[in-house]
């Protein structure tokens, strides 16, 4: 989905004139956003819109703090997307399906534990928490880029020639 395609559903929520009005600009600009840019210059119409220019905050500056401050505004988070190797792709589909089970026991394992010693999860324990649930989750994407890519399109045994059955 384009930028202008986001905005537009969610101004579509409240309306346009509403939405300038509460941000004090005028609603031809907030429609103006709305709007496919032109395809020969996107600048031509000079009304880039708010979510094209965070975009080349982040891009030249790097940082990704401007995303997580945003992710926070809207009651979430930021999980960027793993770096995925082709030494990652090119694991077998048992390894890695194991690999997620072990992480996933690994985070239940530390709830537990931080449970158990006084009946209550400490900041402490909440923070080493969401670094597993962190690890999982991008353990779960590496996995799921790995399929959508085909990587595990056969994965039948090999040296019975994938015949299943008696």
């Amino acid at each position: 989905m384009q930028s202008y395609e986001v905005l537009r559903e969610a101004v579509e929520e409240i309306g346009a004139k509403a939405l300038a009005a509460e941000l004090r600009l005028s609603p031809a600009l907030v429609y103006k956003w709305c709007q496919e840019p032109s395809r020969g210059d996107a600048e031509a119409s000079g009304a880039r819109n708010p979510l094209d220019r965070l975009a080349d905050v982040v891009r030249l500056t790097g940082s990704v703090e401007v995303v997580n401050w945003l992710c926070h505004e809207a009651g979430g988070f930021f999980v960027s997307n793993p770096r995925i190797t082709n030494e990652d792709l090119q694991t077998h589909l048992l390894v890695n399906t194991q690999k997620l089970v072990h992480e996933f026991s690994e985070l239940l394992l530390t709830v537990t534990r931080s449970v158990e010693d006084d009946g209550s999860i400490e900041p402490s324990e909440a923070d080493r928490i969401r670094r597993g649930w962190e690890q999982l989750k991008s353990s779960a994407e590496a996995f799921t880029v790995a399929c959508e890519q085909g990587v595990y399109a056969d994965c039948r045994p090999r040296g019975d020639g994938g015949a299943t059955g008696p």
